[in-house]
């Protein structure tokens, strides 16, 4: 099989349950796979030497630092550059579209794709564009603690392929995540930090997501319309019980950061940015040349 001239980009931590799933997803298909690891505790770097793709180790900073971290200093020698999760997969649809779309003189320098959400083990009729495609140097990230974008230095279109999104083995995992995100969002808005992008209305995608995420929470009977969008907009009333469900835990995520603004202007007390649980170094990493390379001791 002829691999497409694209180099896969994962971070990870502690992601054994995962990675064996995406390795398989990407490594006869993709030129080169790259793993930026946050020092896990479990299995996810034997995984991953197993596997014999490259992978080095940085402590978590945040989202935006970590993926501007490996955008700048992995030796990416493909003239195209893939942004992948450890829980996503590529369709065979949009596998086949990308190399079909690489094999020719591409007129964009980035691509957006439909992502689908799988919750409590069923596909959801529930779709989010993404950025994850950019031709090698055009791309940079939001420097920010979550909820990271990607801007691109060029034109963007789309494509037609879905990744599936497999977001949690089971609710405890995924509110588990959840609580650590939207303490991180309420940190960001509790300190007044600068969203990714301009927030306009009739701006970019990108733009047009700042400005309602900024006028949300000014909204009257916002966790109503957000009911409405989630259950209709995106269609999750096609899911029945499961797709109610996932509605009413997205509007608790909301209003879980609303809350957190809220305790931490009245107390006046920002918390520490919450982190995974993380181990260290792994001598075999360390020992490594692509380790000494990109972060020299």
């Amino acid at each position: 099989m002829t691999k497409v001239p694209v180099t896969v980009i994962m971070l990870t931590l502690n992601e054994e349950f995962n990675l064996p799933g995406a390795m398989e997803n990407v490594q006869d298909w993709a030129e080169e796979v790259f793993i930026v690891d946050s020092c896990s505790t479990d299995r996810t770097v034997d995984i991953a030497m197993e596997k014999g793709v490259g992978i080095v180790q940085r402590p978590f900073t945040n989202f935006g630092d970590q993926w501007n971290f490996a955008l700048e200093r992995l030796p990416i020698k493909t003239p195209w550059t893939f942004k992948l999760d450890p829980d996503e997969r590529l369709s065979p649809e949009l596998k086949s579209e990308i190399a079909d779309l690489l094999a020719g003189e591409p007129e964009h320098d980035g691509f957006w794709m439909d992502r689908r959400l799988w919750f409590m083990g069923k596909p959801l009729h529930v779709l989010a564009p993404v950025l994850r495609l950019w031709k090698t140097g055009k791309c940079r990230f939001s420097d920010v603690l979550v909820n990271e974008h990607p801007l691109i230095d060029g034109s963007v279109g789309g494509l037609r392929g879905l990744i599936e999104h497999f977001d949690s083995p089971d609710l405890h995992h995924w509110w588990d995540k959840q609580n650590r995100y939207t303490t991180m969002e309420a940190i960001m808005k509790a300190r007044g930090a600068a969203p990714s992008a301009q927030p306009r209305l009739f701006g970019s995608r990108l733009e047009r997501r700042v400005f309602w995420k900024k006028v949300f929470y000014r909204l009257p009977f916002r966790y109503q319309l957000q009911w409405i969008h989630e259950m209709l907009v995106r269609g999750a009333w096609r899911d029945g019980p499961q797709g109610r469900q996932w509605a009413r835990l997205r509007i608790e995520v909301r209003r879980m950061i609303e809350l957190k603004v809220k305790e931490m202007r009245a107390t006046g007390r920002i918390p520490e940015i919450p982190k995974a649980p993380r181990g260290g170094f792994d001598p075999r990493i360390l020992a490594s040349p692509l380790q000494k390379q990109v972060l020299p001791q």
